[in-house]
């Protein structure tokens, strides 16, 4: 029986993760969450109450806490998931992105690696902290080229210099300290549980509810796209094969421009959820989705292009996607559609989908 830290569990990815490793077995999970506006107790209801399932309501820079989880619990794997991540928001205010994305990460590495020098050899070999970060610490891509595992960090917004930060404090527990570091760096996820402030379901609801569909500029911002279960599988190989002091690239091969995804989005809600048959778009005398689309100001350093070279994870690890872009989208346009109800709860009181990020 293993026991697994989650932090950051009951945010988008986080709580995905908890759920896809319910599937496997021998597993004890404990769930560490601050349970910020982005993190939601919603997103657990469906493990909660299970034998093999604990949640713990904490912050990841609180270090008394974390010495009393670490000495109850005595984990095998530590996975950090724990982050702010939207970049509007940092450009609004970079301060939380760098307690909890920087100084967190520190607190969680000091507190796991004291906890780490108790263990026997033998558990020692076994243990491993597994930070999950992002393609956006890289900085931009032209035309051509991919993110590889070298590339030099350049990051361009506060919440991709407070990952970046975190970043380098994991790999150098590795170097300093010999503790079993790993770091993994992902394109855009996609998928059930993401908060409406994201590209994807803010462009899903908005279309929903007869809303504008904003696009950045001139929209011809490349990103890579990964479905969430796709990245959950990819963690889970990482941190039970990947070699501490690695680190590894998890992409979908899915690049498209902002314009492009939304035009596809926009196909894909057509199938389930028909344009003549949404009440808000005739009380508008609205035809059809893509006239809601409209052109807004750039976000402020706005990055022209990620791109992820994820051959060392599929060459080392046999790691790929199996999510085609199409099939991931049609998946999570139907939950969202499944579950406005949680849209409603997540969004009450917190978000209001303004445009955020505009601030000098």
């Amino acid at each position: 029986m293993q026991t697994i830290f989650v932090t950051g569990g009951a945010g988008f990815i986080g709580s995905n993760f908890v759920t896809w490793l319910l599937a496997r077995p021998n597993l004890k999970i404990v769930i560490i969450d601050k349970l910020t506006y982005a993190g939601h107790m919603l997103n657990l209801q469906d493990v909660l109450g299970l034998p093999s399932v604990s949640f713990i309501q904490a912050d990841i820079a609180d270090r008394s806490t974390l010495d009393r989880l670490f000495t109850e619990h005595s984990p095998d794997v530590v996975l950090n998931f724990a982050a702010e991540s939207h970049v509007d928001r940092s450009i609004d205010n970079p301060a939380p992105f760098i307690e909890t994305n920087t100084v967190g990460t520190f607190v969680l590495l000091e507190a796991a690696r004291h906890f780490w020098m108790t263990l026997t050899t033998e558990k020692k070999a076994r243990f491993r902290f597994l930070h999950v970060s992002t393609d956006e610490v890289y900085g931009t891509l032209g035309a051509e080229g991919l993110f590889s595992e070298e590339t030099p960090y350049a990051p361009n917004s506060p919440y991709a210099a407070s990952k970046a930060a975190a970043d380098h404090f994991v790999r150098a527990y590795f170097h300093t300290y010999g503790f079993p570091t790993i770091t993994t760096n992902c394109s855009n996820n996609y998928g059930p549980y993401q908060f409406p402030e994201k590209l994807i379901p803010l462009m899903i609801l908005n279309a929903l509810e007869g809303k504008a569909l904003p696009i950045y500029g001139d929209g011809r911002h490349v990103r890579d796209w990964l479905f969430v279960e796709d990245h959950c599988e990819g963690l889970w190989m990482v941190a039970c094969q990947g070699k501490p002091g690695e680190k590894y690239n998890l992409g979908g091969n899915n690049e498209l421009s902002n314009l492009e995804l939304v035009n596809l989005l926009i196909d894909v809600l057509e199938e389930f959820e028909p344009a003549h048959e949404n009440q808000p778009l005739h009380r508008q005398g609205i035809a059809a989705y893509k006239d809601l689309k409209v052109f807004v100001d750039d976000r402020p350093g706005h990055d022209r292009r990620y791109a992820i070279d994820a051959s060392k994870v599929k060459a080392e690890l046999g790691w790929a996607p199996k999510f085609t872009l199409l099939t991931g989208l049609r998946k999570t346009v139907q939950w969202y559609l499944s579950h406005r109800n949680w849209c409603e709860a997540v969004l009450a009181e917190n978000y209001g989908r303004e445009r955020l990020g505009l601030k000098n």
